[in-house]
């Protein structure tokens, strides 16, 4: 199995309410991944519960079975359409892919 873990940092907002929303929007769209590309075996996405620390403020962690399966949800079309959602809300992100 292969652990693909994600961390993002969301942009500055003008105010908390709209970055709470960004935040729920990028949380949605990347749970609503697993009804949607086969290769996801589990998937976890959970917000900081602070939004104003320093820290990332989104955290994915989703399972697959392969690299193979990964690359494969990489370019998925769906997963493509959350990648844009991603953008327009994050300013940076962090990247982790182990087998276990």
């Amino acid at each position: 199995m292969i652990n693909h873990v994600v961390l993002f940092k969301l942009k500055s907002f003008e105010t908390e309410v709209e970055k709470l929303e960004a935040k729920n929007r990028v949380i949605e769209s990347l749970l609503a991944l697993k009804d949607k590309i086969s290769e996801i075996r589990h998937i976890e996405v959970g917000g900081h519960h602070q939004l104003e620390d320093g820290s990332f403020d989104i955290c994915l962690i989703s399972h697959f079975d392969s690299f193979e399966g990964l690359q494969a949800y990489q370019v998925h079309p769906e997963h493509l359409k959350v990648v844009d959602i991603v953008r327009a809300n994050a300013s940076d992100r962090a990247v982790v892919d182990f087998q276990f």
